[in-house]
């Protein structure tokens, strides 16, 4: 091995050991947002459901305007908002699916979670959706993945959604 190329590594393995002790900055961990409680109102499909709890429901389940979560009215505002967007992430999977599958019943839809991820992005055989989606209204929803599908058969179809191309 040349002097230098030796001389460089040493010189990186140095650097990257003294990035590694470097203290990093304690990571500020964030309390649920306190308004995590019954009657907090969630979006969903373009309108809101109102939270309550119901310690007697054997699952998460809505009933017109309401989302019954099976929680004790002491339940903490980590326990309700996990209860809560672990309902929504499993009817968005189920709505995104079919709503997918009525254009390409091969297409795999899968969710996405990143506080920066594109609503949507096709990869393949692979229909990667935001879970926040939800929160639109239906026929948004329905558009939005018809013209991502439509893209992949057409790509002639401009993005719906350029900035996150």
């Amino acid at each position: 091995m040349p002097p230098q190329r030796a001389h460089s590594q040493r010189a990186a393995h140095r650097f990257q050991t003294r990035q590694l002790a470097l203290p990093l900055p304690p990571r500020a961990r964030k309390a649920p947002d306190e308004t995590w409680r019954a009657g907090k109102k969630l979006p969903f499909l373009g309108g809101a459901l109102s939270l309550r709890l119901d310690p007697w429901a054997p699952h998460a389940q809505r009933e017109g305007e309401v989302l019954r979560i099976p929680l004790p009215p002491e339940a903490s505002a980590r326990q309700i908002r996990d209860a809560a967007e672990s309902w929504l992430r499993a009817e968005a999977l189920s709505l995104f699916t079919r709503l997918a599958s009525a254009h390409d019943p091969t297409i795999e839809v899968v969710l996405a979670f990143g506080r920066h991820a594109p609503r949507l992005r096709r990869d393949g055989k692979r229909l990667r959706c935001h879970w926040r989606l939800i929160e639109a209204p239906l026929a948004e929803i329905e558009r939005a993945i018809a013209h991502m599908l439509a893209r992949e058969r057409t790509p002639s179809v401009e993005p719906l959604f350029p900035h996150e191309e």
